[in-house]
């Protein structure tokens, strides 16, 4: 059967001319059998922008006809971008008034009415809306006599949606509303909706939080046929089924993870050898045995992706008999495992693996927090830590090896990112009580030393095997964005060395190590990061910038990612000899969906966890208001500057409550610098700040500057 990538170049190098589906299934001499995939594919090559139907039911290639494809990116001031990977840096601009009916993260079709030159950006105006990113809204309801209208909580949606009165269900004026759209707006008229879900009172815990997951259509219920069929998964595991796999019930086995954490999916054994080498073994939750190839469960898992953790509560991504009982490494009872076991020398190389699938009993739940304490000697006053007593010389073992590895990480280059991360503590209500700094201790460390070594050790293994697999991939920064923070870090007195064109991990661990300390450290972090690009799932093995790796992937959260999910199959497979030509055929198609559909869900995941952290800060921050703070000033904007406090919280100081001067904005420089006085201020610089305005609904802190200290 042909592909979409065949169809597409047919059309950009072989027809000259719009032409009708019939037409190109003829040419391209398609069995009559494949008609409707031959048509599924074309539709789908039209949704993405990469095909357009005409008005004539002609097919043809967008640029042919003046116009290019992309994803429309909106900002809070109306005006628009057109995202496009094939422009690179230069995203087209798109004026407010060129909309058409256009909204944020909508495929759209644009024509170019001015091109880019003299390194300003290319504009445009949108002549079609090829689909639609989302059919509801979520926002605050607000009732007048006739109608109601709709504020959008994402304040990129501008415009407010008429209500009619006979379609508010009931709203009243301050409820959270989810709004099913009717009518998409046209220039000087409104979208239009209906109220098909009320979630409760603006400023509630609750409204808020069920806000972020309609907004980001996050799906907290697992249908039914899904949960029957996890219903009908029996609890005991058959003999024949342990019979067949290597038992590993004879070995000290424990989970190490955090104290709230309920869905267990790694467990580690150690042993030291006589010749010195370290015995690892990282047995992970063998999903796959309960999940099956296009079953309910796994296209309900493929859907969502990921498991979403926001402040106060999880949306697993498996139902949770499977994420918190049968599939999670539960001590004391019997679990199927996929296992690798490495040999690894005192120089941190692995020497010999062995994957298997596994049957485990763990010994212990532990905690983080209570083996750091061992290991930290700080069991004074912990008399529950004695029980562990017989596992001291195990996690002096891994302790051991992870400093080991570590080493021989830092050796290679990886980047290892060490700024702050805040953990919201609620009540019961919902309501934040304290915001504190997450430890990351030497449990923490050990725990993710093992996880690395196994995710690259399988990774490599397979790519060897030259069979499709899903790879986590984090590619080369770009040139421009090395220099962009170069010019940034500057004002630190500091540089990155060594050619931008052809960066080596190594050269960024060494400006991280520089600030190691510093009062800087926590914020060029952050701008480093922001300066790399996102790591990904790719069924490509292009290596992994970050980690200055050669090979990896992600194998060892199955429970909660869908990737190491699906490679868990294609392990199996492999192990058991079933993989032949025509299902590598079948799975290079699975991968590259799991691939594509995974880092899209991991990219909304990640955007409501911020979203539910921003709504928390601002709600706990609502309760200081003219309160003073020491801060540092994180970023510096055409509006304003970012301040951030110790505790993570990021507030702005907008450019208009500078009172002392009026100042500029110097974009290249990155500073603000006085009219009359010259006084600048630099990212980086000390400030006390107050807490002036702090609005919940809007997720935003503004603070007032009381004094300054330039670096």
């Amino acid at each position: 059967m042909i592909t979409k990538a065949e169809i597409l170049r047919v059309l950009k190098e072989e027809i000259e001319k719009p032409i009708f589906d019939y037409e190109l299934f003829k040419y391209l001499e398609i069995d009559k059998n494949d008609g409707d995939e031959f048509l599924s594919m074309l539709r789908e090559l039209e949704n993405e922008g990469l095909v357009l139907k005409t008005k004539k039911d002609k097919y043809g290639i967008p640029e042919r006809f003046g116009l290019v494809s992309g994803k429309i990116q909106v900002t809070k001031k109306g005006f628009a971008f057109l995202l496009r990977e094939s422009y690179g840096e230069d995203d087209i601009f798109i004026p407010a008034s060129e909309l058409d009916t256009a909204m944020d993260s909508d495929m759209v079709l644009v024509k170019i009415t001015k091109y880019p030159e003299n390194g300003k950006r290319g504009e445009g105006k949108v002549e079609r809306v090829i689909k639609r990113a989302f059919d509801t809204i979520v926002g605050k309801f607000e009732a007048s006599k006739n109608f109601g209208f709709v504020v959008a909580d994402d304040r990129r949606l501008s415009r407010d949606f008429y209500i009619g009165k006979d379609d508010t269900m009931g709203a009243e004026s301050g409820d959270k509303v989810v709004v099913k759209i009717t009518k998409y707006s046209e220039q000087n008229r409104n979208p239009e909706g209906r109220v098909v879900e009320i979630l409760g009172k603006a400023g509630t815990n609750e409204a808020e939080i069920q806000s972020i997951i309609k907004m980001h259509n996050l799906p907290e219920e697992f249908p039914n046929k899904v949960l029957r069929q996890a219903e009908r998964i029996p609890e005991e595991i058959p003999q024949d089924e342990i019979a067949r796999r290597t038992d590993f019930r004879n070995l000290t086995i424990v989970t190490i993870d955090g104290s709230d954490a309920k869905d267990l999916d790694d467990a580690i054994s150690i042993q030291k050898l006589e010749n010195g080498n370290y015995e690892l073994g990282v047995h992970i939750a063998d999903v796959s045995h309960y999940v099956t190839e296009r079953s309910k469960l796994d296209q309900e898992a493929l859907k969502r992706g990921t498991s979403v953790y926001l402040v106060d509560r999880v949306i697993p991504m498996l139902p949770r008999k499977l994420s918190n009982g049968l599939c999670s490494l539960n001590p004391h009872v019997d679990r199927l495992t996929m296992s690798i076991v490495m040999e690894i020398n005192k120089q941190g190389k692995v020497v010999t693996q062995q994957i298997h699938e596994s049957v485990i009993n763990s010994n212990e739940r532990l905690i983080y927090t209570d083996v750091s304490d061992i290991l930290e000697n700080q069991t004074e006053g912990k008399p529950h830590l004695a029980q562990y007593d017989y596992l001291k010389d195990m996690f002096t073992t891994m302790a051991e090896l992870a400093s080991i590895l570590r080493k021989s990480r830092e050796l290679r280059g990886m980047i290892d990112f060490n700024f702050p991360e805040a953990k919201i503590i609620t009540d019961e209500e919902g309501k934040v009580i304290d915001i504190v700094m997450r430890e990351r201790r030497v449990s923490n460390r050990i725990i993710e030393e093992f996880m690395l070594i196994a995710n690259e050790t399988i990774a490599e293994y397979m790519y060897w095997l030259e069979i499709p697999f899903v790879y986590r991939i984090h590619e080369n920064p770009t040139e421009e964005k090395i220099e962009e923070f170069n010019k940034l870090i500057h004002n630190f007195g500091y540089k990155i060395k060594g050619s931008l064109e052809d960066l080596h991990p190594r050269e960024i661990q060494k400006l991280l190590k520089e600030v190691e300390g510093k009062k800087e450290e926590a914020l060029i972090n952050k701008m480093m990061l922001r300066s790399l690009k996102q790591a990904k799932y790719s069924p490509f093995n292009d290596g992994h910038f970050g980690l200055a790796a050669q090979y990896y992937c992600h194998f060892t959260s199955p429970i909660r990612r869908y990737p190491d999910l699906q490679i868990h199959r294609i392990i199996k497979e492999s192990l058991q000899g079933k993989i032949n030509k025509n299902r590598i055929a079948e799975l290079e198609t699975i991968v590259a969906n799991a691939a594509d559909q995974s880092s899209k869900q991991e990219r909304v995941a990640e955007k409501a966890e911020r979203d539910t952290y921003d709504l928390k800060k601002a709600e706990y921050m609502a309760d200081y208001v003219g309160e003073e703070f020491d801060g540092i000033i994180s970023s510096l904007t055409s509006f304003g500057m970012f301040v951030q406090l110790p505790n993570t919280v990021e507030g702005l100081v907008r450019l208009v409550d500078l009172h002392d001067d009026y100042y500029e904005f110097d974009e290249k420089q990155m500073i603000y610098i006085g009219e009359h006085t010259r006084k600048v201020y630099h990212v980086g610089d000390e400030v006390k700040v107050r807490v002036e305005r702090v609005s919940v609904e809007e997720r935003e802190i503004d603070f007032v500057i009381l004094e300054h200290k330039a670096l």
